[in-house]
């Protein structure tokens, strides 16, 4: 009889156990606060069979000691970093049993960071999968790591990429805004097509109307012969438009009637043309508050505003900064001919401590840096540039420190400038910055006015 109880009470802990696990599971991957609410409550109500508790609650994002001092909490674990905690009050009866149930309440968080972690990798290989079935590679189009950031930009990539909505791809310079714009391409049924892009930012307005929508010969001085434009090239397949808030308005205008009509008219033409292209944006501008103040026509920010995807900065995604700069020194060796087998210890911190405000392009650059000026087989700390070695972001400094380093940053830029007499790629590599790191730091600090000519 005492071994069929025993046999029972052991079965039901195993039951217990299972039940747990696809509960955090669930709990997880829930959808919105309703769904979380209802596999939470489902959690407690089952730890109580467990453990005589009042109550409890999951917690994502603390850890124990920000919770309150009347509860028994333990971390919840994704992938050995703390992601939360499971918070359980006792009635004052239970006191002297607490250690007791503290190991009860350890062996469920050790189920549930198992959960975690299962569901985790189930996102992965589903993303992985996608992309497979798609004949794409993540690595392989740039988009490297798997921060939930990442996975969840992967994941909506997957979904958005087959249809013929058009997309808005937001994001900070550097973060990769025409990576995503080719993983969108290549996953879509256009993938044959061809895929070109244009930076609305690089050419005057004049010269832009012609890139995209071509011109006739004789359409204006120096145009010899009749011209396709980038959109007239992408038939069947994708365009990008890169810096889109930098599109002046007669132009939006136009573009609005690519995007609605399927048709355009070449500079200089009578004759309208009708165009099938798929219309991928780009900017690192808020257009909803650019499209406010009349900066940008509100009806082809809601036109290419139908899916919006938001590429993440790399300080959102600090966990994919050594994999990256992995991946990139990889490339970098491969293109510069030269043995490096690693990363050291030091660098490796150097990398992770960083701000990165340049996001992955600076990344990029530090990398190919250091392997063009080590000499060390193992990519030394020493090779990296000096605002790497700094060690602050600017998201990390505050109060005085902020001021005093925003202030450091404006003497230094104009005076780059100044040396440089106004030539904003000198001025850059001056600062050993990409020319277009220049162009945002020089609008983020009200430069403008004080540079001659506003050549930057």
């Amino acid at each position: 009889m005492e071994a069929q109880l025993a046999g029972r009470s052991a079965q039901d802990t195993l039951l217990r156990a299972c039940a747990l696990m696809f509960l955090f599971r669930a709990l997880f991957r829930a959808g919105d606060e309703t769904q979380r609410s209802m596999w939470e409550e489902r959690i407690v109500r089952l730890i109580g069979e467990l453990v005589p508790c009042s109550g409890g609650s999951v917690v994502v994002g603390v850890t124990p000691q920000e919770i309150a001092a009347d509860c028994v909490a333990v971390p919840l674990y994704l992938r050995g970093d703390i992601c939360g905690l499971l918070a359980v009050w006792f009635p004052p009866e239970e006191e002297e049993h607490i250690e007791e149930h503290r190991e009860t309440l350890t062996a469920v968080g050790t189920l549930a960071s198992a959960a975690l972690d299962s569901a985790r990798d189930v996102d992965v290989l589903r993303t992985e999968n996608a992309l497979l079935r798609a004949s794409i590679d993540p690595s392989e189009a740039g988009i490297v790591g798997e921060s939930p950031a990442v996975l969840k930009l992967l994941q909506m990539i997957a979904r958005v990429a087959p249809r013929e909505t058009p997309v808005l791809v937001l994001g900070e310079t550097g973060t990769g805004k025409e990576l995503v714009a080719q993983a969108l391409h290549r996953l879509s049924p256009r993938r044959a097509g061809p895929f070109r892009a244009i930076n609305c930012a690089a050419l005057s307005e004049a010269l832009l109307e012609s890139e995209l929508f071509g011109h006739e010969k004789g359409a204006f001085t120096g145009a010899a012969a009749q011209k396709k434009g980038k959109l007239e090239l992408a038939e069947g397949g994708t365009v990008l438009l890169d810096e889109i808030g930098e599109l002046a308005l007669p132009l939006q205008a136009k573009l609005l009637r690519v995007l609605q009509q399927k048709e355009f008219e070449r500079v200089g033409g009578t004759r309208t043309l009708a165009l099938d292209v798929r219309v991928i944006a780009a900017t690192n501008r808020e257009l909803a508050e650019e499209a406010r103040r009349g900066a940008f026509r509100e009806d082809l920010y809601h036109r290419l505003n139908v899916v919006a995807l938001r590429v993440p900065a790399l300080r959102e995604r600090a966990g994919d900064i050594l994999p990256l700069a992995r991946y990139f020194l990889e490339r970098a060796t491969t293109r510069c001919r030269r043995r490096v087998t690693g990363i050291s210890e030091e660098a490796e911190r150097r990398l992770t401590e960083y701000g990165w405000p340049g996001n992955v392009r600076e990344l990029e650059n530090a990398i190919e840096r250091a392997v063009v000026m080590g000499q060390a087989e193992m990519l030394q700390a020493e090779d990296l540039p000096e605002a790497v070695l700094g060690g602050l972001g600017d998201h990390e400094a505050t109060g005085s420190m902020a001021t005093t380093m925003t202030q450091t940053k404006r003497e230094l830029i104009l005076a780059a400038c100044r040396e440089s007499g106004g030539d904003h790629n000198k001025a850059a590599a001056k600062l050993n910055i990409h020319p277009n790191s220049l162009r945002r730091l020089v609008r983020v600090l009200g430069l403008k006015e004080s540079l001659t000519g506003g050549s930057v």
